[in-house]
């Protein structure tokens, strides 16, 4: 007989059944995990686009709104003005005040030469 063709040859173990069957089991419970994973990222990320999608709707109907806000602001604003242009002549043909007495300047020094009564207790 050839040495290659003997059956004892003890150069390749086959697994035996008991050590099989627990590579099985591990490999089993390996792809079962991993399937549970898959999973729960798959409804992570479902949830997430689900979320997304909410916040880019609530945006849209934030932006539309002061869209409109602005729309309707710079219609008064020009309403307005259009008003004063109009009552401008007015005030000037009856030598009423100056600009400068009707629109007062908003900054702090216009105020500190006006006498503020104090009052004692």
């Amino acid at each position: 007989m050839a040495q290659g063709s003997d059956s004892n040859d003890t150069s390749y173990k086959s697994p035996s059944p008991g050590s099989r069957s627990s590579d099985d089991v591990k490999k089993v419970m390996r792809r079962e995990k991993n399937r549970i994973a898959a999973q729960k990222s798959r409804m992570r990320q479902t949830q997430k686009a689900d979320s997304l999608h909410l916040e880019s709707e609530n945006l849209e109907k934030e932006n539309a709104a002061l869209r409109k806000e602005v729309k309707q602001l710079t219609e008064e604003a020009k309403y307005l003005s259009s008003v004063l242009s109009s009552h401008e002549p007015l005030c000037t043909s009856q030598g009423a005040q100056t600009p400068e007495l009707l629109y007062p300047p908003l900054h702090s020094s216009y105020h500190q030469h006006i006498a503020v009564p104090h009052y004692q207790h």
